[in-house]
C-alpha cells in the first residue's frame, strides 16, 4: 500500500449546514451531488467528500456514535503568514470554531487551528524553513 489518499470523507451531521459552511464561507466548489454524498472540486489533490454520518458509519461497517477528539486533523499549507489568518478569519465568519489562533508554532513555523460545524478539525500553516512543502495554494 502506498502513502497516498485516493480521496478524504468526512461523516456530516446536517449535510445543508456542511455544505453552506464549505462553499458559502471557504469558496469550495460542488462537483458532484448525490444527495447522500457530495463531492467537491479538487484542483488536482485528494478529493474532499461529504457523506451523513450514518451513512458513511454504515459503509465502512463500524457505529455512528462519536464524541472527543479523533485523532484525524486536516492539514492546509500556505505560501504566507498573511494567508494562514485570512483563511482562519474566513473559517471564523463562516461558523468555525477556532481552536488556536493564528501565531508562532513551536517548531517554527507559522498557524492556526479551527473547527468546522462538524468538529473536523482544520491546521493551516507556513514554513519559510520547507522546501518540498505540498503548498495547497
Amino acid at each position: 500500500m502506498k502513502a497516498h489518499v485516493s480521496s478524504i470523507l468526512l461523516a456530516v451531521e446536517d449535510m445543508d449546514r456542511a455544505k453552506q459552511f464549505y462553499t458559502e464561507g471557504l469558496g469550495w466548489k460542488i462537483k458532484n451531488n448525490y444527495g447522500v454524498s457530495v463531492f467537491f472540486e479538487s484542483d488536482g489533490a485528494s478529493p474532499v467528500g461529504f457523506y451523513r454520518r450514518e451513512g458513511l458509519a454504515d459503509q465502512v461497517g463500524t457505529s455512528p456514535e462519536g464524541s472527543g477528539f479523533s485523532g484525524l486533523v486536516l492539514t492546509y499549507v500556505v505560501r504566507s503568514e498573511a494567508r494562514v489568518d485570512e483563511i482562519i478569519a474566513e473559517a471564523e465568519k463562516a461558523g468555525a470554531t477556532v481552536l488556536k489562533p493564528a501565531g508562532a508554532l513551536p517548531w517554527g513555523g507559522y498557524g492556526g487551528t479551527f473547527a468546522d460545524p462538524d468538529g473536523y478539525v482544520w491546521s493551516l500553516g507556513y514554513s519559510s524553513q520547507g522546501t518540498d512543502q505540498l503548498y495547497a495554494e
